[in-house]
C-alpha cells in the first residue's frame, strides 16, 4: 500500500488509536492533516510522523463537537494540501452507565462526539472527496452489535455510526466515494481514563474482558491502524459500506 501525494485527515489522532493510524499512514507516505483537543500530544506525534518519511502534517487543534471548528478543520485543510482524498473519522468518547444510573449530560456528550461530529465533519468533507474520488473510513466498535448495559450510551452512537456508514456509501457510490468502517474489540488505549473508574477498577475491567475473548490477548492499535489503512487504500477499492471486525473472536461468545 501506497499513499503518495494523498491527503489524509484523522481525527482523535493525538492518542490511541488515532496516533497509531497516523504513525502508519505517515510510514505509507501520505499527506497527514491530524485533528485533536490536545495540542501538546497533537504536536509530538506529528513530530513522530515526520521522522518516518520526511513529510510535516498539517496539525489543527480543535473540538469536533463545534460547528465553527469543524468548518476550520475542512477549510484549513483544502487551502493547506489543495485537497481531501481520506478522512479517518476516529474521535470518540465512552461514559459509562445504564438506564437506571445515567444522566442525559452523559449521552448528550457521547452522541455529539461519536455521532453528531462525525456526520457534520462528513458532510463538509463531501464535496472534496468526490472530487477527488476518495474515501471515508469510521471508526466504530463491536459495541454497535453487542449489548452492555453498562455503556448504554456508547453502544448506541456506535450502532448509529455503523447505519451511517451504510447510508452514506449507498447516497456516495455513484460519485466514486467509498464508505466503511472498522469495528474494534477492546483496545486498551487512554479511553478508559476518561470513564472516571480508578485504576485498580479500570484493570479489573481489562482482566474481565480479556479473560472472556477467545484469543485472550487486547488488540494493538497497530492493528487497527493497518485494517483502517487498508480499507483507505486501492487494495479495498470494491469495498464500501462494510463494518470490518477485529475483535480477538469476541463476537463468538
Amino acid at each position: 500500500m501506497d499513499f503518495n501525494d494523498k491527503v489524509v485527515l484523522i481525527t482523535g489522532a493525538s492518542s490511541g488509536i488515532g496516533a497509531a493510524t497516523a504513525i502508519y499512514f505517515a510510514n505509507l507516505s501520505a499527506k497527514l492533516v491530524l485533528v485533536g483537543r490536545k495540542e501538546n500530544n497533537l504536536r509530538r506525534i506529528a513530530a513522530y510522523c515526520e521522522k518516518s518519511k520526511g513529510i510535516q502534517p498539517l496539525t489543527i487543534t480543535a473540538d469536533v463537537t463545534e460547528d465553527a471548528e469543524v468548518d476550520k478543520i475542512i477549510e484549513e485543510t483544502v487551502r493547506h494540501c489543495g485537497k481531501l482524498d481520506v478522512l479517518v473519522n476516529n474521535a470518540g468518547v465512552l461514559k459509562p452507565g445504564g438506564i437506571k444510573n445515567s444522566n442525559m449530560d452523559n449521552y448528550d456528550t457521547v452522541m455529539s462526539t461519536n455521532m453528531r461530529a462525525v456526520y457534520h465533519l462528513t458532510m463538509r468533507a463531501t464535496p472534496h472527496l468526490i472530487e477527488s474520488k476518495g474515501c471515508i473510513v469510521n471508526v466504530s466498535s463491536i459495541s454497535s452489535t453487542k449489548p452492555n448495559a453498562l455503556t448504554i450510551a456508547y453502544n448506541v452512537s456506535k450502532a448509529a455510526l455503523d447505519q451511517f456508514t451504510k447510508c452514506v456509501a449507498l447516497e456516495l457510490a455513484a460519485d466514486g466515494v467509498r464508505v466503511n468502517s472498522v469495528n474494534p474489540g477492546f483496545v486498551k488505549t487512554n479511553i478508559l481514563n476518561d470513564t472516571g473508574l480508578s485504576e485498580d477498577q479500570m484493570e479489573l475491567v481489562v482482566q474481565n474482558i480479556v479473560n472472556n475473548m477467545p484469543l485472550k490477548k487486547p488488540l494493538q492499535v497497530d492493528e487497527v491502524a493497518g485494517v483502517i489503512a487498508f480499507l483507505a487504500s486501492n487494495k479495498a477499492k470494491s469495498i464500501t459500506g462494510s463494518c470490518f471486525v477485529i475483535d480477538g473472536g469476541s463476537l463468538l461468545k
